[in-house]
């Protein structure tokens, strides 16, 4: 095809495009969940309120909430107190994800996470030798600085979207 063409093609659409103003442009994607989902966190009881997210680099629940809705899924906070894990130095809090169940271990420093990692099998997220006490669906085990999540679900899909939205970085302070 001619140079000249294409030219005569691409030239209406670069006049549109930079002919736009400011204020016609679609303003930026905000890095919020919506208040809808926060607050169905929220309102089942989750211990932190969203505003009330310490900024400190380490993973709290209140961030672990928001990445999860960032990522899509339901969060509803289970307010059972959960027992403690064969393993786990930490109580875990409870959530489920529609027709999973997520444990999430949040721990004082990245250090005392990986003490506990150092112990476990993490494709039965048990002690070595073990079997791990989770029921007949196996573990997705998620592990980033001071933060370990089992999540237990049907759907290869949602693990690895959970594992993506978990490892993407450690909540920025």
């Amino acid at each position: 095809m001619n140079r000249s063409w294409l030219l005569f093609l691409a030239l209406p659409t670069m006049f549109v495009a930079c002919g736009r103003s400011r204020s016609d442009a679609s303003p930026p994607a905000s890095a919020e969940p919506p208040a809808s989902a926060s607050q169905t966190v929220a309102e089942a009881g989750s211990s932190t309120a969203k505003s009330d997210c310490p900024r400190t680099g380490k993973w709290a629940l209140c961030s672990v909430e928001k990445r999860l809705v960032q990522a899509g899924f339901v969060v509803r906070y289970d307010p059972k107190p959960a027992s403690r894990r064969p393993g786990f130095s930490v109580m875990p809090a409870a959530y489920n994800l529609g027709r999973s169940r997520l444990e999430v271990f949040v721990y004082p420093s990245a250090e005392a996470a990986a003490r506990d990692v150092a112990g476990l099998d993490t494709l039965a997220a048990a002690p070595r030798g073990s079997r791990g006490a989770w029921g007949l669906t196996p573990p997705t085990f998620v592990r980033n600085a001071n933060l370990i999540a089992v999540f237990l679900t049907d759907s290869p899909v949602h693990g690895d979207r959970l594992s993506l939205a978990l490892t993407a970085g450690a909540p920025q302070p």
